[in-house]
């Protein structure tokens, strides 16, 4: 497990700063800050939930999106970049926003997993003189952030800074989003040709993303769909269900009956991507 930690520190019409540490997963808590709404906006309130300050009403928010709605799936070496966003509302319009990932059960205390944007400011597009979406992006590096135990759900902090720099709005449980370990899936489906009536066997394997290890491993005891397209048609029909094996590798056996393409699919987990392995082809003489 390799550390990773950036800090930045920005003014913002007189007052934003961020000290902001991305904390692997092993070393989240060892005592690493995370930032509250204080630093994130430069006013002098420490965090309590969510809160406002001041003597206006807080910023409110109507939306969060995290990596435009989908799933945040992460290979073995390669960063994912992700783009997260706040629409939010106020007298006095938006100056920035926040949103950061957590995994956990108190975001001061008690993380294993901490995601953090890319910005020291938000890039805010108002849509009307007191509503704006607010944009910043998150980098995931496998092998820096993430482990195995960190596959599934993640808590998501939301934040907004009214644009007179009255009030804010902060929550960090405003939200979740899943984090998910990439998968893959195979098929070979043989003898090619082969006789109408005979046996066709079937073989795969499916894996998916070890962020331990850095490489791939069978996802063991699933189950997995053996489907079948006819040549000439564009959808894929069930023929039966089987369970991958403690290695992760599928075996079934079908019998020949039209030309068409065979293929493996996976509906997924909490942890894993659904995904289907491309069909292959089959010639029934």
């Amino acid at each position: 497990m390799h550390m990773r930690a950036t800090m930045a520190a920005a003014t913002v019409s007189g007052a934003l700063a961020l000290a902001a540490f991305a904390v692997p997963a092993a070393q989240a808590d060892q005592g690493a800050a995370r930032p509250d709404a204080a630093s994130r906006f430069g006013i002098q309130s420490s965090k309590a939930g969510f809160r406002a300050t001041g003597a206006t009403a807080a910023p409110t928010i109507s939306k969060v999106t995290i990596n435009g709605g989908k799933d945040i799936v992460v290979g073995t070496t390669s960063s994912k970049t992700v783009t997260v966003s706040v629409t939010a509302s106020h007298p006095s319009g938006i100056s920035d926003a926040f949103v950061d990932l957590w995994h956990g059960t108190d975001p001061d205390n008690d993380f294993d997993g901490y995601l953090v944007p890319n910005e020291d400011e938000a890039t805010c597009t108002a849509s009307s003189a007191t509503t704006s979406t607010c944009e910043l992006t998150i980098t995931v590096d496998p092998q820096a952030d993430l482990v195995n135990s960190l596959a599934g759900s993640w808590h998501v902090t939301a934040g907004a800074l009214a644009g007179d720099g009255s009030d804010y709005y902060w929550n960090d449980f405003y939200g979740t989003a899943r984090v998910q370990r990439l998968s893959k899936l195979t098929v070979n489906a043989s003898p090619e040709p082969v006789k109408k009536g005979r046996t066709i066997t079937v073989t795969g394997a499916l894996t998916r993303a070890n962020w331990d290890t850095s490489a791939y491993a069978g996802y063991t005891n699933q189950s997995v769909k053996l489907q079948f397209r006819k040549a000439g048609s564009s959808t894929y029909s069930t023929v039966k269900t089987i369970t991958s094996s403690s290695t992760g590798s599928l075996k079934t056996t079908v019998t020949a009956s039209t030309d068409g393409y065979w293929r493996y699919a996976f509906a997924g987990t909490s942890t894993t991507p659904a995904v289907n392995a491309t069909g292959d082809f089959v010639d029934v003489q």
